[in-house]
């Protein structure tokens, strides 16, 4: 019999996960566009515009003023945040796989690559996290350490009732915008397997199905600011670099003037000049439980450490060029997805070999960039550029999506309804599926692939990209 302890939710109760997880997030978007190809279907339904879309030519104090009203109506209430059940979160995630069995899973940090590496394999994808907005009524995009103050004390309200998670909270007007002054981002991550996974990986994958277990390297300086409870200035996703947020930086004072805030009023909490894995890391508890689950089931856990994005958006690439080759296809078709326009159904529906870039940054872009230059001509590139909705001087140019479409042999298309109003507007999930909808079939899909064979494939291929595959 379920029992309560003192303090916190009895089973069942709190918010639903769709109300808790940020709409639009990352491991939002990933779940539900693998959990579709998995089944046949693909991202028609997603959306999540944002409110900027409906002012393509508003200034910027009309724009900032939309957003706030939007953060309003989706962020959670400090007094919600009591209200978060992370096993109901996880519950959540697993339930829109339906049901049927497995030949492995997919877990760890988001990466639109996992997901397509997922789909190629049949397997599901799970997140080690996952991320929350709550509203900050006397906040402002140029207080970091008011932020630190008010997250403190939601992480206070939150671990009261979910001691098995780590909340990492992110301050970052150069990603957010306007955002970061209304609310504050939370990523919650699960010190250990929550038990919704435990009982998923038990009862639907196959006799010796494997884990793999996908790890974003990356590193910022971070502070450790109390129990289950850390903060840092920026992110690796920003494009910017730590020092970038300093208040003598030309770059900050940029991003803050864009999101109407001020350079002069900026002081960030000091942070120890040693680096911890940034917010998409996984936590090491969460590993040794995965790797104690597996060797207690007596299956094989692979770990794919990635330093950048970029390594593992090229490994899988590669992989999906052999996959394709393998079943009779050209594998000479390329779609560079970014952030959220991306629909793993229709990639292999069409036959495509999918690169994904993180953001629009121009650090993003130029890891694509470099692995085209290096890589087999394709005959033909599609790019769909996510708008992130906010200005940055790390931003990549229309100029520079164009010269990633130049790649194609004969056909160089980048997508026009997002480029228009790029980057100040936004564009849906769904948009990606309405460009992938109209390339030609190329089926029938490729049977999955082996795991085996993929775990070669991300060693031989990512080693020089700096993947770490045990």
């Amino acid at each position: 019999m379920h029992t309560v302890r003192e303090g916190l939710m009895a089973d069942g109760a709190g918010l639903a996960g769709d109300r808790v997880v940020s709409a639009g997030s990352t491991a939002r978007v990933l779940v539900a566009a693998t959990a579709r190809a998995l089944r046949g279907a693909d991202c028609a339904d997603l959306g999540h515009t944002g409110p900027v879309s409906r002012f393509p030519g508003a200034p910027e104090p009309v724009r900032r003023a939309a957003v706030t009203r939007a953060a309003g109506r989706v962020a959670l209430t400090p007094g919600q945040t009591a209200e978060v059940d992370a096993e109901r979160v996880a519950r959540w995630f697993v339930d829109q796989y339906g049901r049927g069995s497995y030949p492995g899973v997919v877990l760890g940090s988001p990466h639109g690559a996992a997901a397509h590496l997922a789909v190629a394999l049949g397997m599901p994808w799970l997140p080690a996290g996952f991320e929350m907005t709550v509203h900050w009524a006397q906040g402002g995009v140029d207080r970091p350490g008011g932020a630190l103050d008010h997250g403190a004390a939601l992480t206070g309200r939150l671990l009261a009732g979910n001691d098995d998670l780590h909340v990492r909270q992110v301050h970052c007007p150069a990603s957010r915008g306007a955002l970061a002054g209304v609310t504050v981002s939370l990523t919650a991550r699960w010190r250990a397997l929550p038990a919704a996974y435990r009982r998923f990986l038990a009862d639907r994958l196959t006799p010796g199905a494997p884990v793999l277990l996908l790890r974003d390297a990356r590193t910022w300086p971070v502070l450790d600011s109390g129990p289950g409870h850390s903060f840092q200035v920026g992110c690796p996703g920003s494009g910017l670099d730590p020092v970038d947020f300093h208040p003598d930086s030309h770059a900050l004072r940029q991003v803050l003037r864009s999101a109407g805030g001020d350079a002069a009023r900026w002081e960030a909490p000091q942070v120890s000049s040693a680096a911890g894995y940034a917010e998409h890391g996984v936590e090491s508890g969460f590993e040794l439980s995965a790797r104690d689950w597996a060797a207690r089931a007596g299956r094989r856990l692979h770990r794919v450490l990635s330093p950048r994005p970029e390594a593992l958006s090229a490994a899988v690439a590669d992989l999906y060029r052999r996959w394709l080759r393998a079943a009779g296809k050209t594998g000479d078709r390329l779609v560079v997805e970014c952030g959220r326009l991306l629909d793993p159904w229709q990639v292999v529906r069409a036959g495509l070999v999918p690169y994904w870039c993180e953001n629009a940054t121009r650090r993003s872009v130029e890891g694509v960039e470099w692995w085209l230059a290096g890589s087999e001509p394709f005959t033909s590139v599609d790019v769909l550029p996510e708008p992130p909705g906010v200005r940055s001087p790390a931003l990549a140019g229309l100029p520079q999506w164009l010269a990633v479409a130049g790649f194609g042999g004969r056909r160089r298309a980048l997508d026009r309804t997002a480029a228009r109003g790029y980057p100040v507007t936004s564009v849906p999930t769904r948009r990606a599926t309405e460009v992938l909808r109209a390339q030609p079939y190329d089926l029938p899909v490729p049977p999955p692939m082996a795991p085996a064979e993929a775990v070669e494939v991300l060693r031989d291929s990512g080693t020089h990209q700096g993947l770490l595959v045990s």
